[in-house]
């Protein structure tokens, strides 16, 4: 038998080291069972039957939330995606984006063999080489001198990323998110001690959102759009809730809400403290004198909502019981995003929601394959560390910060002066265009693959992601074989008894198969059983948040003063489709109407009607948005759902590169933002940019689904409509 350091040392290895590991220990097992050769999942299934539908569980790739998706598969071909009815997340939903996830599998412009640059050109090499070449370019290199940036990760890929850094020496892990709610994870953190807390919408009577998009592209959109289902029931026992947005540009979730406030930009902090001061002037008991300073009158002057409509909300908060206080991008997205997102955690604690509908979430208690969540501190961290010259060999996957960046950041310069860039892409995107080796992965659907969601719905759970179909291009591999190949070159004893990703993913499951839920099952039932359902259910013991009133000093600035150089706020409009711009090439999402305007295939700015009238802008105008780092052109829509005051054009188009589906595609509203950052985080302030709009003298008729003229096509309208008097419906049809 192998001695308690190498028993420890190996299920490290295998992904299940850290505080779980007297969990991993208890098994029946030997841990020299895991140094078999395992082969590969690669011959394709013999029971397939021509025209005969099979279905297997997997997970989605398309975002962060870890949905569970079922995948129908014809004659070997992947078809249709569906949700997974066991997963606690989505419960056998999905959203517009994850039905995408075959397009994205069958895309065109997925690269198919590794690129060695040539020039401006890229030269096809082999694998070995490409190996051969990485393991060159290390050499000599110092461990502090590499860096590895990502999206988010999480499961064995992250232990894998995490062990190959050790192997160098390194542990610079920049994880990046161009859209990251980090903000709202601190103020989380400091008010209930956890980040990502279980939210109950389904136990509310009253949910009152700062701009959470929940409906469309926030934290886990459909486990949400499912919780908000049960929250309008009129037959649970706390009645049908009642939903208030507040935020400056309409969202989804906006729009379906009972009440909608456009509220002035970067003042939802205020109304937080104003509602907790009319609170106790209604009678509440509020502890230490909090918000003393926000009278109505005030917090009306600052907020621009009315101190009726103050006062009303604060008597159906006080009223309906409990309720259920949420911030979101619309709070986070200033210089004093984490004083917003405090306030807001703090008006949840006055009305005695912690616990109730704020709960502790369920967590996997094996450390090692956590999600390491992304934030844009990270590669402000790793710009300025490549400005300086310190990065010599740097690794992207799963990000693409030369499009995201704003161009204040000068990344783009900054990458110019790394020696060696490696890229890990499904596609040439404007950050693989700049690497020196471009390495083509497998798509999420021919791939292997284990990930921890952020968010827990219910109860603690790892997805199994596995390949639903044999690889479309054989020059394409996996991220976890991609590493564990790049580890062999560096700790070839501890990793040569795995053929490949899947043979150690086998491993990694059997050898903490107690811990996981297989007391008793035999190694190959266990497995199987594990692949069927697509997920690994844990058990976990309930923690207690934090319901202590926090009341620290929250200093919120006067609203944003009058500038008539630029006088417009600008809103970057993430959109349940395309997201931070990695779905621009799926022409499903493009042709997608957006929900609001019903705009395809192209970037607007929406403006108010009153804000339009007064600059003599109407609608399909081409107007040019000029901030102090740049300008963009787009056709105007005018939309009385955005604050006069602001501007709103939506994140994701605007690309130089990533296929033919995305590049020329509508405008990078990401170039122009200004580098102000929130004070509390490091966060980019993305709502921080001021701007102003003018005309160039075109127009433009715009292509949205309602029709271009009064919803009409062709001429006619879409559907007639006629007064129900002057309808026979007796008669024949």
């Amino acid at each position: 038998m192998i001695d308690n350091f190498d028993r420890r040392d190996f299920l490290k290895v295998l992904g299940w080291g850290g505080a779980a590991v007297a969990l991993s220990g208890c098994g029946n097992t030997s841990v020299e069972d895991g140094r078999e050769i395992v082969t590969s999942y690669s011959e394709p299934a013999e029971y397939v039957i021509p025209s005969i539908g099979v279905y297997f569980n997997s997970t989605c790739a398309q975002c962060d939330a870890g949905c569970s998706i079922m995948g129908r598969v014809r004659e070997g071909r992947v078809l249709k995606l569906e949700g997974n009815p066991d997963s606690s997340i989505n419960r056998g939903k999905t959203c517009g984006l994850g039905q995408a996830g075959v397009q994205a599998h069958y895309n065109p412009d997925r690269i198919r063999e590794p690129l060695l640059r040539s020039g401006d050109k890229g030269e096809a090499i082999t694998w070995d080489k490409a190996l051969e070449l990485i393991n060159s370019k290390l050499a000599g290199v110092k461990g502090e001198e590499v860096a590895f940036l990502t999206g988010g990760t999480s499961g064995h890929i992250n232990v894998l990323l995490k062990n190959y850094l050790a192997a160098l020496g390194s542990s610079n892990h920049y994880a990046y998110d161009a859209v990251s709610p980090s903000v709202v994870r601190a103020a989380n953190k400091k008010a209930y001690g956890v980040e990502m807390p279980r939210l109950r919408l389904d136990k509310a009577k009253v949910v009152l959102s700062f701009g959470a998009d929940f409906l469309g592209a926030w934290v886990s959109p459909v486990h949400f759009s499912q919780q908000y289902a049960q929250f309008r029931k009129g037959t649970r026992p706390e009645g049908r809730g009642v939903l208030v947005q507040v935020e400056s540009k309409m969202t989804l979730t906006g729009a379906n809400a009972d009440r909608w406030l456009a509220i002035r930009p970067g003042t939802e902090g205020i109304l937080a403290l104003g509602l907790i001061h009319a609170l106790g002037a209604a009678g509440m008991k509020i502890p230490g004198g909090i918000a003393q300073d926000y009278s109505l009158e005030r917090v009306s002057k600052d907020t621009g909502i009315s101190a009726e409509q103050i006062t009303k909300l604060a008597a159906l908060l006080k009223e309906r019981t409990p309720s259920l206080v949420i911030a979101g991008s619309a709070a986070e997205g200033y210089a004093h995003g984490t004083q917003n997102a405090a306030a807001i955690a703090l008006l949840n604690q006055v009305l005695g929601n912690v616990g109730k509908t704020v709960q502790f979430p369920a967590v996997v208690p094996f450390p090692q394959v956590l999600p390491t969540v992304g934030n844009r501190y990270a590669l402000q961290a790793l710009n300025d560390e490549m400005a300086q010259g310190k990065v010599k060999v740097l690794f992207n996957y799963g990000a693409n910060p030369v499009y995201s960046a704003p161009a204040a950041m000068k990344l783009k310069e900054n990458l110019g002066k790394v020696p060696f860039k490696v890229a890990f892409a499904h596609y040439m995107d404007e950050t693989a265009l700049q690497a020196d080796l471009v390495l083509p992965l497998d798509s999420a659907l021919e791939d292997w693959a284990t990930s921890v969601p952020e968010y827990m719905a219910e109860e603690a759970q790892i997805n199994i992601q596995q390949p639903l179909m044999e690889k479309l291009y054989p020059g394409t591999r996996g991220m976890g074989d991609i590493l564990l190949a790049l580890l062999k070159q560096r700790r070839a004893d501890e990793y040569k008894g795995y053929e490949d990703f899947y043979s150690y993913l086998h491993s990694a499951v059997l050898q903490n198969k107690v811990a996981l839920g297989g007391t008793g099952k035999d190694d190959d039932a266990f497995w199987t059983a594990t692949l069927s359902k697509g997920l690994l259910k844990l058990p976990c013991d309930a923690g207690k948040i934090s319901d202590k009133i926090t009341p620290t000093a929250i200093a919120l600035p006067a609203p944003f003063a009058a500038d008539d150089a630029y006088p417009l706020q600008l809103i970057p409009a993430v959109s349940a489709s395309l997201r931070d711009g990695r779905h621009a090439n799926l022409p499903w999402l493009q042709e997608s109407p957006d929900p609001l305007t019903t705009i395809v295939w192209d970037s607007w700015v929406e403006i108010h009607p009153k804000t339009a009238a007064r600059l003599g802008i109407v609608e399909g105008d081409i107007v040019e948005v000029t901030a102090k780092n740049g300008s963009i052109k787009a056709q105007a829509y005018l939309f009385p759902g955005i604050h006069p005051d602001a501007v709103s054009v939506p994140l994701g188009n605007g690309h130089e590169a990533m296929g033919r589906y995305a590049k020329g595609v509508g405008v990078n509203v990401f170039n122009i933002l200004d580098a102000v950052f929130d004070k509390g985080t490091g966060e980019l302030a993305m709502h921080e940019t001021r701007v102003k709009v003018s005309k160039t003298g075109k127009r433009v008729v715009i292509v949205k689904d309602e029709g271009s003229a009064g919803g009409q096509q062709m001429g006619r309208k879409i559907a007639a409509r006629v007064t129900s008097d002057k309808v026979d419906l007796s008669g024949e049809v």
